[in-house]
């Protein structure tokens, strides 16, 4: 097991982000539980890993304000050193139809949420010469998927940025890698996929489940990943 590290994981009281914070704890990490709305989920998830033994706390704020995020980071006692940017949304049309705040509420949350928390936590995080940045994509930025041209461009564009954040970062003891979840039984995703639609995209026949995603993220968080950096890991059941 990695000594024990302090480790964030944004949108973290969603179905994946829920799922990630409980095998980071359970991997002896402290892990803060981050939410923007959903306070009360964040709540009873730390109080659920405090009870299997854990350590975690929860920390709010909207990873779309650049300030309100800096300010929310600064406060928080020593360098976080597993970063897990978990935090999205989606917002389904088809282009023709897609409206302008529809577009720019995706890419807000994903890309610049991502700049927003990621930057203040890099020179901390450097300095320790000890880190794991570990993005969470989606297969649509991979094949793409009709009415997600916004989601799609969004996650696309994480790819992007994590393998030039990777080569800054390579010599410093920090990598930064993607995972790219493919359908996973989510409350999220059953409002996109019907299990014909399932059926049809998954080579596997089946959605797939969250622990199934952070079981890739708590290995790419730990010593054993350390050679690993600049990646796009799909679990997706052999869609990509």
């Amino acid at each position: 097991m990695s000594t024990p590290k302090r480790a964030l994981v944004t949108g973290g009281s969603g179905g994946i982000g829920a799922a990630i914070c409980r095998r980071l704890a359970r991997a002896g990490h402290h892990v803060y539980v981050h939410a923007r709305r959903t306070i009360a989920a964040a709540d009873a998830l730390v109080e659920q890993i405090h009870a299997q033994g854990g350590s975690a706390q929860t920390v709010q704020f909207d990873v779309t304000d650049p300030q309100g995020a800096r300010e929310a980071l600064g406060v928080l006692p020593g360098p976080i050193q597993i970063l897990v940017n978990n935090a999205g949304v989606h917002d389904d049309a088809v282009l023709p139809g897609m409206r302008p705040d529809q577009w720019h509420r995706v890419i807000d949350v994903s890309l610049n949420g991502f700049f927003n928390v990621t930057q203040p936590l890099l020179l901390p995080m450097i300095r320790t010469r000890w880190g794991r940045i570990i993005n969470i994509s989606s297969v649509a930025a991979l094949i793409g998927n009709r009415g997600q041209v916004n989601y799609a461009a969004a996650k696309g564009a994480l790819n992007s940025a994590t393998k030039a954040l990777a080569l800054e970062l390579a010599t410093r003891g920090v990598t930064v890698n993607a995972v790219a979840p493919g359908i996973i039984a989510t409350p999220m995703s059953e409002e996109v996929f019907g299990e014909a639609d399932i059926k049809r995209l998954v080579p596997m026949g089946r959605s797939g489940i969250p622990e199934e995603v952070a079981n890739v993220v708590a290995f790419l968080a730990s010593d054993e990943a350390s050679y690993m950096t600049a990646q796009i890991l799909s679990v997706d059941g052999g869609m990509t």
